[in-house]
């Protein structure tokens, strides 16, 4: 017997912050902007993040950022 397929599952997807890759929250405030070198990757940043000063890096090009 064929082992089953797993269940897809439907709903929300959680987003991970870039540079702390802790979840965001449903209301908790972040941004989401595409990487300023090379445009192909998408950033996502929470307040906390960006008031720490904690900078981030695009696995596509390697650009750093605050």
């Amino acid at each position: 017997m064929p082992p089953r397929p797993k269940p897809q599952l439907y709903g929300p997807t959680v987003e991970y912050d870039t540079s702390t890759n802790e979840p965001v929250a449903p209301f908790e405030k972040a941004v989401k902007f595409v990487c300023p070198r090379c445009g192909q990757y998408t950033v996502i940043r929470t307040q906390k993040s960006r008031k720490l000063g904690i900078t981030y890096k695009c696995p596509i090009c390697g650009f750093e950022g605050p």
